[in-house]
């Protein structure tokens, strides 16, 4: 019997489609070494987004591919992540301690935006991310409620400030340095200007991902972010009636022009099932979001129920993915993470840092 060669084993592991990548691995790069000893196969693979809660599964998959070729007994398959900086809008300079941001916007308020936010920036830092979250709602700031933070960030230096950490993400938001009570009465220009010092004047600790929880709208603080600020890529949340996803498309379009790349939907309150009978309805319509992406030629990146314990976790300070880190509704948040992550990993690599900045000084 002739050697298994490596060849033959990449041959096997193509047949493999990753779903968040939706391409097989040897494609998407991922595969970084495979060697053969006698008839076991070694395969290192090496995804571009973190996956704590699919590793398993994935090396399962793999072995099932991979043992299937004639010569071979065994397979171990070695998973791990490296998440790279992606590039952003072009002449917009990065921000110290953060590789990517991904804005999460809506076009009108009251369709959970704050809540996805906060539960995607969690589930990305359970499937192994380093994550911050910024709360860009100068007006009607909701993370510090959502994360359980009520005290004010430090400043070492006079200067900058220290992210407050809760749940294993950092965090920044306007709401934590002043009273919960007191309303802002700023203009656009004082608001914008609020939210650039937020960004760059928080001490960001090797941030894999920021998400950015913006206001609700097309407006000042929007048209800032997609000017001033190194924007990754950008995820729209909606519900699923006519009402809410005419407003979603207005934000989906604002990004387009600004050339923000929109990485994806998430479709908010897309079924409630009632606790008492388990009867199924749709409240708000169905397949908006799906009809919304499919037309705009961007995915849906998951749907979520109209669940009670969403509300309830969240405004408790301890939000759906932290509080019950395997029920479902975690499930699908962690899910969505995956995805969105790997949409990034897809795009292009920012190598800006890898350059020597060039100095002409005149002696």
């Amino acid at each position: 019997m002739a050697d298994v060669s490596p060849t033959q084993i990449e041959e096997a592991i193509k047949g493999y489609t990753d779903p968040y990548l939706e391409k097989d691995l040897v494609s998407a790069k991922a595969v970084k070494d495979i060697k053969v000893d006698g008839n076991k196969a070694i395969v290192d693979v090496v995804l571009g987004y973190p996956a704590e809660g699919y590793k398993a599964e994935l090396a399962e998959k793999l072995k099932e591919k991979i043992t299937a070729v004639e010569g071979i007994d065994d397979a171990e398959i070695n998973v791990t992540s490296k998440i790279e900086a992606h590039t952003a809008q072009k002449g917009v300079e990065p921000i110290k301690g953060v590789k990517n941001i991904i804005a999460v916007a809506s076009g009108k308020g009251g369709v959970g935006k704050s809540t996805t936010s906060v539960n995607l920036a969690l589930a990305l830092a359970a499937e192994g991310a380093t994550v911050g979250i910024l709360d860009a709602d100068i007006y009607g700031p909701s993370q510090p409620r959502m994360l359980g933070i009520s005290q004010q960030p430090e400043s070492k230096d006079g200067k900058t400030l220290e992210p407050l950490e809760n749940h294993g993400i950092q965090s920044m938001s306007i709401g934590y340095l002043i009273d919960e009570e007191t309303p802002m009465i700023w203009r656009g220009p004082m608001v914008t200007q609020a939210l650039e010092q937020l960004l760059n004047d928080t001490n960001w600790k090797d941030v894999d991902y920021l998400v950015i929880d913006l206001p609700p709208g097309t407006g000042d603080t929007q048209l800032t972010l997609a000017q001033k600020v190194p924007v990754t890529g950008a995820v729209i949340v909606t519900t699923p009636q006519d009402i809410a996803l005419l407003d979603a498309r207005k934000g989906l379009k604002m990004f387009e022009k600004v050339e923000v790349p929109v990485l994806g939907i998430i479709e908010n309150m897309s079924i409630h099932i009632c606790s008492n009978c388990g009867h199924e309805e749709h409240i708000f319509g169905a397949g908006g979001g799906e009809r919304m992406a499919e037309e705009n030629d961007v995915d849906l990146l998951g749907a979520l129920p109209l669940d009670k314990s969403i509300r309830e976790t969240t405004d408790s300070g301890a939000p759906s993915v932290v509080a019950d880190p395997e029920g479902r509704i975690a499930q699908i948040y962690r899910d969505i993470a995956r995805r969105v992550a790997a949409k990034l990993s897809l795009k292009s690599k920012d190598y800006s840092a890898s350059f020597p900045k060039i100095v002409i000084q005149n002696n």
